[in-house]
């Protein structure tokens, strides 16, 4: 499956117990000798109140505490099932609400950012990036023109930084006005994505932490447009497209 081109390889464990080691999930999520996919997820009968739980690896084999494009996908598979409009999702970030928004339309939840703080951090031209805490750590610089980043340098010289002992995603974003925000992701243990949900939300946050944005905006990712919401409570719902992509069997 994908939400705005972010994709994912998605096994059902939830009857019957499901284990890889790092190096399997690396050979499926390689695009030359496997599936390809910019993360894998395990679905797991919940545990913990909710209707359905998931953990996510990145395509590098190591583990995601949350994903929010990953979480809508996950959202419409256990909606379709069971004529839902609403579910919660476990996650190792927490419980995640998800609901239909139209016709392969997801909107979740994806919970108030759990820190928010300026870094003094500079490399090159670009400076002073936000650090959100989301569930998994994200690295924010706002840039004058997304198109022109070299994130393919830039993007693993950040995630491996020494201020990051757990590394972190990176994102660059580009203010358009204070309703739409162009971004380009490097994700953490994926390289650049399509979208990522989690940086969407973490980028929103940053946005209206400095007062570049309106609380409701639309990211304009590389795979699609996410729409999102900061609301009162400091919850952000992120609301975009569901698509799928094959069925298939492993035997490994």
């Amino acid at each position: 499956m994908n939400g705005a081109g972010n994709d994912f390889v998605i096994f059902d464990a939830r009857t019957e117990e499901i284990t890889f080691s790092a190096d399997q999930m690396r050979q499926i999520c390689d695009r030359k000798t496997g599936v390809g996919c910019d993360q894998l997820v395990i679905l797991h009968a919940p545990s913990a109140g909710g209707d359905i739980a998931a953990r996510f690896y990145n395509a590098d084999g190591s583990e995601s505490g949350s994903c929010g494009n990953a979480s809508r996908c996950i959202g419409h598979i256990y909606m379709t099932e069971t004529n839902a409009q609403s579910c919660m999702i476990e996650t190792g970030g927490g419980l995640l609400h998800a609901a239909m928004a139209g016709d392969h339309l997801v909107r979740v939840d994806m919970g108030a950012p759990k820190k928010i703080s300026d870094l003094d951090l500079s490399h090159g031209e670009l400076n002073n990036p936000v650090f959100v805490d989301m569930g998994n750590p994200h690295c924010v610089f706002f840039v004058e023109n997304a198109e022109d980043i070299n994130v393919q340098e830039l993007g693993p010289f950040f995630e491996n930084h020494e201020l990051f002992p757990s590394r972190t995603n990176v994102e660059f974003a580009e203010i358009q006005g204070s309703h739409n925000i162009r971004l380009r992701v490097w994700e953490r243990g994926a390289g650049e994505t399509l979208a990522c949900g989690s940086g969407a939300c973490a980028t929103l946050a940053a946005a209206v932490h400095h007062g570049l944005a309106a609380r409701k905006i639309d990211i304009i990712a590389n795979g699609g447009i996410l729409n999102m919401e900061l609301a009162d409570n400091d919850h952000i719902f992120m609301a975009g497209p569901v698509e799928y992509e094959f069925e298939g069997k492993f035997n490994g």
